[in-house]
C-alpha cells in the first residue's frame, strides 16, 4: 500500500496554526465584563433618540404615501372630470337628436297634410273641370225639353222629351251625389257672388234687388261657385227688410 507523502507548503502551514488558548478566552471574556455600564440617563436619551428617529422616518414614509396617495387622487379626479365632460356632451348630443327628431316628425307631418290637401285640391279640380264640361250639355238639354214643352199633341215628341227630362233628372242627380248643387234663385234676393245681373225689370209689387228671371243656372260645388247663375234683378219697389239675428232676446215671446 502506498503511502501519502505530504508536501513542505503542506507541514508549514500546519506549523504556523498555533491551537486555541483557553487563557486567551478568558481575558476576553473578563474585558468585555470589565466594560463599564450605562448611564441610566444616557440610555433614556438613546432610546428617546432611537424613537425619533423613528418616528421621523415613519413619517417621512407617511409623507411620502400622502403625496401619492394626492397624486392618484388628482389623476382620477381629472379622469372623473373627463368622464363628466363626455356625459355631458353625450346629453347635449341625445338633447340635439332628440330635437331635430320633432322637427323632422314635424315637417313630416305638415308634408303629409299639404300633400293630401293639394291631392283633395286636385281631385276637386279635377271633378270642376268634368262638371264645367257636362253644365252647357244639361244647359242644351233644358232648352230642348223647355222648347218641346210648347209643343202639343205629338205623341212621339212627347215621349222624346220624357226621354230627355229623365237623362237630364239621372245626369243631375249623379252630380248631386258628387255635392254639385243647382243654384236656381227665382224670388230670391239677389247675391253678387252667386248671381250674374244680366237685365234689370221695374217691378213695384216685388221687393227690390230680386231676382226676377233666370236666364241660364248656376251652380255651386260644395262651397264654392263655380257657375253663377244669369238672372234679371227688379228695382223699384220696397226695400227688404233687414232678417232679425238669430238668438235675439224675446223673439220667442213674441212667437
Amino acid at each position: 500500500m502506498k503511502v501519502p507523502i505530504e508536501s513542505d507548503e503542506i507541514k508549514d502551514e500546519a506549523a504556523q496554526a498555533e491551537p486555541v488558548n483557553d487563557a486567551e478566552i478568558a481575558a476576553d471574556a473578563a474585558a468585555d465584563a470589565a466594560e463599564p455600564e450605562l448611564d441610566p440617563d444616557e440610555e433614556a436619551a438613546r432610546v428617546a433618540e432611537a424613537i425619533r428617529r423613528g418616528e421621523e422616518a415613519a413619517e417621512k414614509e407617511l409623507a411620502s404615501d400622502a403625496g401619492k396617495l394626492r397624486a392618484e387622487r388628482d389623476e382620477l379626479a381629472k379622469k372623473l372630470a373627463a368622464v363628466d365632460d363626455d356625459i355631458a356632451a353625450a346629453k347635449k348630443q341625445a338633447a340635439d337628436a332628440s330635437e331635430r327628431l320633432v322637427r323632422l316628425q314635424a315637417d313630416w307631418d305638415n308634408y303629409r297634410r299639404r300633400t293630401a290637401a293639394e291631392r283633395l285640391a286636385e281631385k276637386e279640380r279635377a271633378a270642376e273641370n268634368l262638371v264645367l264640361a257636362l253644365l252647357p250639355v244639361i244647359d242644351d238639354m233644358e232648352r230642348a225639353i223647355e222648347h218641346a214643352g210648347a209643343t202639343e199633341g205629338d205623341e212621339q215628341l212627347t215621349h222624346f222629351v220624357e226621354g230627355i227630362e229623365a237623362v237630364h233628372a239621372k245626369m243631375v242627380g249623379v252630380l248631386a251625389k258628387e255635392g254639385v248643387e243647382v243654384i236656381d234663385p227665382v224670388g230670391e234676393p239677389f247675391e253678387p257672388l252667386s248671381h250674374q245681373a244680366v237685365g234689370r225689370v221695374e217691378d213695384k209689387d216685388a221687393y227690390d234687388e230680386t231676382v226676377a228671371q233666370v236666364y241660364q243656372k248656376g251652380y255651386r260645388m260644395g262651397q264654392k261657385v263655380i257657375r253663377t247663375a244669369m238672372v234679371t234683378v227688379t228695382f223699384g219697389g220696397p226695400k227688404r227688410p233687414a232678417p232679425e239675428p238669430e238668438g235675439e232676446p224675446g223673439a220667442d215671446e213674441a212667437k
